[in-house]
């Protein structure tokens, strides 16, 4: 054979089996690289740095439920990188998705590892590598709790409507039937006439707190004087307390000023002096001071009556609450007061403080942000002074007016016992 012609085929079967070694080695290698990436736990690129911008739970989880990342707010329900997860339905979830795709469900976990205190929670894991899955954690007990309440806000809202309403339909009947007794007309249209009283607040707290609870209820805010809240507050309630034989007192500090709707404050101030003098004795005193302190305004209205019991505290500013419900229903309370109260201060960036002791009163106090007072003429006729070219006499008829606007009440400062703010 021809020596030209055996090394051609020499070199045509080296390089067959060169290229067989060498598509060997890129197979070995290439089953190396996978072999490698399905054992690995290495994070991808840019998962720290997201987990870390996240305001949600959530965490990467290894096969062995081993957490080797977390964001800042996992720590609130005990997760931590190194930590394994502890919960059974959530590692259930990561289990669910090795093989790809995400899971989701919805249960309820202890916070910071207290079973006392069950969050209601919306889980999701997806799959974000071989070994790795993404959990993420959304904490949705706000809106169980404000769907909660919102249903029984309208159920309570029907059972309140509905008494008044079934009221004044069987009076009406009643005055029927009695159409040829004079007196008992009479007596039953006093009747109807409180339950159509009655059914008027009802409905227009349930407004108010409607307008306070929504988004878009209130209009500008601008500067609010609190003396004349409190003056235009007690003076509104004067012959209340005039009648149920209870003095109304005023002190504390003058010239306060805050950012607000002014008559949502004065609502709010009238409901608690009203609540005030509903639950004193006659012959006791209901006092409302002002005291500011470090940039906040506090609004206080204390009572000597029956006080609150300790079992009631934690929900007197629930809608329909009341403590004492023969005593509100005999005279009129909607209980929706307090609650009015709350939200209002909360919506002017405050809180509500109670104080009470059964026996001894209770203090509620209004806590606000304090503004500085606008830089405006405190008179404003002081520039219409130049203009004196009217009688004596009509000066004289304008004075009156200036003085008159002050309530008949006495200034002294409530009292001071108003002991430890809860």
């Amino acid at each position: 054979m021809d020596s030209t012609l055996l090394a051609l085929l020499a070199l045509g079967l080296g390089v067959v089996i060169g290229a067989g070694v060498v598509a060997m080695i890129v197979a070995a290698m290439r089953a190396r690289t996978v072999a490698e990436q399905q054992a690995s736990s290495e994070l991808p690129d840019g998962l720290t740095d997201v987990l870390a911008a996240m305001d949600d739970a959530a965490c990467a989880v290894d096969p062995s439920g081993l957490v080797t990342a977390a964001s800042t707010a996992a720590a609130r329900f005990g997760i931590g990188v190194g930590a394994t997860l502890d919960n059974p339905e959530l590692r259930q979830l990561v289990r669910a998705v090795r093989e790809g795709g995400s899971e989701r469900a919805t249960l309820r976990l202890a916070r910071g590892g207290r079973s006392l205190d069950p969050r209601l929670v919306a889980a999701r894991a997806s799959r974000i590598g071989p070994r790795l899955s993404l959990l993420i954690i959304r904490d949705v007990t706000e809106q169980e709790r404000l769907e909660q309440m919102r249903t029984d806000f309208v159920a309570n809202t029907s059972h309140e409507l509905k008494t008044p309403v079934g009221a004044v339909s069987l009076l009406a009947e009643a005055i029927e039937s009695a159409a040829d007794d004079p007196a008992q007309v009479r007596a039953f249209a006093t009747r109807i006439q409180a339950e159509a009283a009655r059914l008027g607040q009802l409905t227009g707290r349930i407004m108010s707190l409607s307008r306070l609870q929504s988004s878009d209820g209130l209009g500008a805010f601008g500067p609010v004087a609190i003396d004349e809240v409190i003056a235009t507050s007690i003076e509104a309630h004067a012959v209340q307390a005039a009648s149920a034989g209870v003095e109304l007192t005023r002190g504390g500090d003058r010239g306060a000023w805050v950012q607000g709707d002014a008559q949502i404050l004065i609502e709010a101030v009238g409901n608690l002096v009203a609540n005030a003098i509903v639950y004193s004795p006659r012959g006791s005193r209901v006092g409302v001071g002002v005291r500011v302190d470090d940039g906040v305004v506090e609004i206080s209205v204390s009572d000597q009556g029956i006080g609150i019991d300790e079992a009631d505290r934690d929900r007197i500013f629930e809608r329909f609450y009341r403590a004492d419900e023969a005593r509100s229903r005999r005279t009129g309370g909607t209980g929706l007061g307090l609650s009015i109260v709350k939200h209002a201060t909360q919506r002017h960036g405050g809180e509500v403080r109670l104080w009470s002791r059964p026996g001894r009163g209770s203090t509620f106090t209004m806590r606000l942000p304090q503004i500085a007072a606008p830089e405006v003429d405190e008179d404003p006729g002081r520039h219409k002074k130049p203009k004196k070219d009217k009688s004596k006499k009509k000066r004289k008829a304008r004075k009156p007016p200036r003085t008159s606007s002050t309530p008949v009440i006495s200034t002294d400062h409530p009292r001071t016992d108003t002991g430890e703010l809860v």
